[in-house]
C-alpha cells in the first residue's frame, strides 16, 4: 500500500512525497482511514511507529476541507496536548511539514521559556495548537486561549502523562473541550488509570494496537555487554572511539548520571551534551538542535527528556543503564528504528541489573545476543548487591506482560561476528 490509497488530498501528499514518504507505516495504513471517516481512536503504540503523522495527517485534511467555513480571525479548531517541550516541538516541525501546501498555521507552546512569543502567536491566530498541559491551562486562566472552537483533539503518549503527575491536568483541560469533537488518545502502555482516562475522552471509538515486537524489536539488532559499573564509562569511551563518525544517543537513568556521564567524557576530550528536567528548556533546545544538525555526535538523556527526539540516520542508541521498567528499553531502542529503518542498540549490563535484563528479554519475547568479546568484561565473582526491586506504584505503571513469555528451552544466543558492537545489515 501507499500513501495515495488512502484517499489523502494531494496538498498533503505533495509534502510526504517531498519528505520521502511513500508507503505508510502499519499504524498508519490502519488510523488514517478511520480518522478521516471522522471516528474516535484509542491507539495503543509507542513513538517510532510513525503515529504523528497517523493523527496529524487526517487532521490537516479536515481542517483544509473545511477553510471556506472560516471567516475573519483563525481560531483554534484542532489541540494536541504531549507531555514534554521537546514531543511537542517535534509534533509541530512535522505538522508544518506535512501541512506546507494547505495553507493552514500551527503553533506550539510550552513552559520553560518567557510566554511573550508564544502569545504573539496566538494573537496573530492559529488552526492548530500543540501544547504542553501546564502552559495551556496558564494561558488559558489569563485568556490568550479559547478552546470553545476545539474539532479535533488529540491527548498524546497518555502513560508519560500519567508518570509525571499530569491526569489532573488533562482532566481540566477535558472539561473545556466542547462535546461535540473528534478525539484521538495515544499511549504506548494501557495501565487502568489510563484505560479509565481514555473512556472519559472517547465516545464511540475504533482502537488499534502496535505491538512493541511489531514496532521497534525486529528491526533493531540489539546486543548486551556484562561489564561493572565502574568500566561502564571506559566501555562508552572505547565504543565512540571505535567509531568516530557516529551519532549515539546514550541514554542514564539519572539526571545526575547523565551530567557524570558528561564530565567523564570531556575528561577523556570527546564532546557531549546532557538533557534532563534540571537543564534550561534554552540548554536542551541547543543541544537537542546541535544532535540533530551533526554538530554534536553524543547526546546523554534520560527517559523524559528523550521523548520527542526524532534523529534521522541515528547510528546508535546506547543505554549506559538498563531500565528497571521493560517496557521503558522498548521506547529507548525505538529511537533508533525508526518507522521502516533499522538501527543498533547496545546495553550495558552489570550485576545488579541482570534482572532487569531477564524482565526485558520476557517482554520482547527474545534474547539479546551477549557480546562476550570486549576489552572490559564482567568479573562474575565480583561483590555486589541485590539488585532493587521496582516499587509497587512503578509495577503498577509497568504493563502485564503475561503473555510475553520466553520459548520453552531457548538459549541465549551468541552473535557470530567477534565485533564490539554488530553491524548493520545490508
Amino acid at each position: 500500500m501507499i500513501f495515495k490509497d488512502l484517499n489523502i488530498i494531494e496538498p498533503i501528499l505533495k509534502a510526504l512525497q517531498e519528505e520521502g514518504y511513500t508507503h505508510p507505516t502499519p499504524i498508519q495504513e490502519q488510523a488514517i482511514p478511520i480518522l478521516i471517516n471522522r471516528k474516535d481512536l484509542l491507539g495503543c503504540a509507542q513513538t517510532g511507529t510513525g503515529k504523528t503523522a497517523a493523527f496529524t495527517i487526517p487532521i490537516l485534511q479536515h481542517l483544509y476541507n473545511s477553510k471556506g467555513d472560516s471567516k475573519g480571525k483563525r481560531k483554534i479548531k484542532s489541540l494536541i496536548v504531549t507531555p514534554t517541550r521537546e514531543l511537542a516541538i517535534q509534533i509541530n516541525e512535522s505538522i508544518t511539514s506535512y501541512g506546507k501546501y494547505t495553507g493552514l498555521k500551527n503553533v506550539v507552546i510550552f513552559g520553560g521559556v518567557k510566554q511573550g512569543g508564544q502569545t504573539d502567536a496566538l494573537r496573530r491566530g492559529t488552526d492548530i495548537l500543540v501544547a504542553t498541559p501546564g502552559r495551556l491551562l496558564d494561558l488559558i486562566s489569563q485568556g490568550f486561549i479559547s478552546l470553545q472552537d476545539i474539532k479535533y483533539f488529540v491527548l498524546d503518549e497518555a502513560d508519560q502523562m500519567l508518570d509525571m503527575g499530569f491526569i489532573h491536568d488533562i482532566k481540566k483541560i477535558i472539561a473545556k473541550l466542547p462535546f461535540k469533537r473528534q478525539s484521538l488518545f495515544f499511549s504506548a502502555t494501557m495501565p487502568p488509570a489510563i484505560a479509565e482516562l481514555s473512556s472519559t475522552i472517547l465516545k464511540e471509538h475504533e482502537r488499534i494496537t502496535i505491538k512493541p515486537k511489531q514496532a521497534t524489536a525486529e528491526k533493531v539488532e540489539q546486543a548486551v555487554y556484562f561489564v561493572s559499573k565502574p568500566n561502564k564509562t571506559k566501555l562508552l569511551i572505547h565504543l565512540i572511539e571505535e567509531n568516530p563518525e557516529a551519532s549515539i544517543l546514550v541514554f542514564s537513568r539519572t539526571k545526575h548520571g547523565a551530567d557524570k556521564i558528561v564530565r567523564l567524557l570531556t575528561k577523556a576530550h570527546i564532546k557531549s551534551a546532557a538533557i534532563h528536567g534540571n537543564k534550561s528548556q534554552g540548554a536542551r533546545q541547543r543541544a537537542l538542535g546541535n544532535f540533530k544538525k551533526g554538530e554534536l555526535n553524543i547526546l546523554i538523556a534520560t527517559d523524559i527528556a528523550a521523548r520527542g527526539i526524532d534523529v534521522e540516520e541515528l547510528s546508535l542508541v546506547i543505554n549506559y543503564d538498563l531500565p528497571n521498567i521493560p517496557e521503558t528499553y522498548v521506547h529507548r531502542i525505538g529511537r533508533t528504528g525508526r518507522a521502516k529503518a533499522s538501527g543498533i542498540a547496545l546495553s550495558f549490563c552489570n550485576q545488579e541489573e541482570k534482572a532487569y535484563l531477564k524482565d526485558i528479554q520476557k517482554l520482547i519475547n527474545q534474547q539479546i545476543p551477549l557480546v562476550e568479546e570486549h576489552p572490559f568484561p564482567l568479573d562474575e565473582n565480583e561483590e555486589v548487591p541485590l539488585a532493587p526491586k521496582p516499587s509497587k506504584n512503578q509495577r503498577k505503571k509497568s504493563k502485564r506482560r503475561a503473555e510475553h513469555k520466553p520459548k520453552e528451552g531457548e538459549n541465549m544466543s551468541k552473535p557470530k561476528r567477534k565485533k564490539y558492537y554488530p553491524r548493520k545489515r545490508g
